[in-house]
């Protein structure tokens, strides 16, 4: 049973932000530019073994964004050119981000995370993940004013990327991949009220978007899950993740149901404020189910003390029993180029505590 657990993405290093942006503008080339991704990657591997995690990712550090992986892999997206999302932080500052759109009907150029997945297999022994993003993410994308050249409506757009997602997942499952994360910060815009009742105003109604998000995300997995039962299928949900700021706030009631009518196995939640709400949902997640606690937060050095993590763990199994629970960092270290405000020596600090507390909670170790 994996009980440290990694959503994802790790800072970026000094050289690899230097590399990408002289790549960028045509300064280096594709070798070059995958020498300084490789070594980035050995690093994030080197990092997360001796943290002693039971999983490790290969840090998403060859993309540009968590989604980054779509992007680059199909032809059909203006990069910069969706819409800005706001975000913000307890202290009242504020930054906008550029999303891509989608104007031109998708086309497969390259695998998503075949080179991830090979690259990191070849050198660890611990389970490797892979992480994607969720259909309902990928619904960002699309703009009814610059899309419909390619989708006449957004549900065509969709139904591609359904297929596009559904066909990655079997070569990753090919490759030898048994751990898959879906990565779906677009449940939290369902579950902030003001969030909710924005889209009451625009005609929507937030309930039956969580059933056709639901719906979505298992026709992704849910082929995948009947042919390969060896493969274990996360759901991460946060409420945005950009330099250290998010987009929403709110408890996990509104979008519970996600618990009980989605395929995943592994629910990997954030849990590190007062944003997310109490533990009370997860009465909703069904026995044969995981939940990883995100109790160690990536957005401010602060460092959880392992009694104040075991506590929270502790009141956590009185809703779902101890051997049902693992331990995570909130959120990704670095879901954008830019990552969040803190140090390489904190993300270091930050993963061996979620191991140093999962081994003491559930192996008894103690240091």
């Amino acid at each position: 049973m994996i009980r440290s657990d990694v959503i994802g993405s790790l800072l970026r290093p000094p050289e690899l932000k230097a590399a990408r942006e002289r790549f960028d503008r045509g300064e280096l080339s594709p070798a070059a530019l995958k020498q300084v991704e490789d070594r980035a990657v050995d690093e994030a591997v080197q990092l997360q073994e001796a943290a002693g995690l039971d999983v490790v990712t290969d840090g998403e550090l060859r993309r540009y964004a968590f989604f980054g992986h779509l992007i680059d892999a199909l032809e059909g997206f203006d990069k910069l050119g969706g819409w800005a999302i706001p975000f913000h932080n307890e202290a009242g500052e504020r930054l906008v981000f550029k999303r891509p759109v989608v104007v031109d009907k998708l086309r497969w150029r390259r695998s998503m995370c075949a080179e991830e997945l090979t690259y990191l297999r070849a050198r660890t022994r611990k389970p490797s993940k892979v992480t994607l993003i969720s259909t309902q993410q990928a619904a960002a994308y699309y703009d009814p004013d610059k899309s419909t050249g390619a989708y006449p409506t957004r549900d065509a757009y969709l139904a591609d990327i359904v297929d596009l997602t559904r066909r990655e997942i079997e070569e990753l499952v090919r490759l030898g991949c048994d751990y898959v994360q879906i990565d779906a910060p677009q449940y939290a815009a369902l579950l902030d009220p003001e969030l909710r009742e924005g889209y009451r105003q625009r005609g929507s109604d937030p309930d039956r978007l969580i059933d056709r998000c639901i719906e979505m995300d298992n026709a992704v997995i849910g082929a995948v899950i009947g042919e390969h039962p060896g493969v274990t299928f996360g759901l991460h949900i946060c409420r945005g993740n950009n330099q250290s700021m998010f987009y929403a706030s709110g408890g996990y009631e509104p979008i519970a149901r996600v618990f009980t009518k989605s395929r995943f196995h592994r629910f990997l939640l954030e849990y590190d404020d007062q944003r997310s709400g109490g533990f009370e949902p997860l009465r909703a997640v069904p026995d044969d189910r995981v939940v990883v606690l995100g109790l160690v937060t990536t957005k401010s050095p602060r460092l959880e003390s392992v009694e104040a993590l075991c506590a929270r763990v502790d009141e956590a199994a009185r809703l779902v029993p101890l051997e049902r629970l693992a331990l995570s960092p909130q959120c990704g270290f670095a879901s954008t180029m830019e990552g969040n405000r803190v140090t390489p020596a904190e993300q270091e600090a930050k993963l061996r505590r979620v191991a140093e507390t999962a081994n003491r909670i559930w192996r008894g170790e103690s240091r």
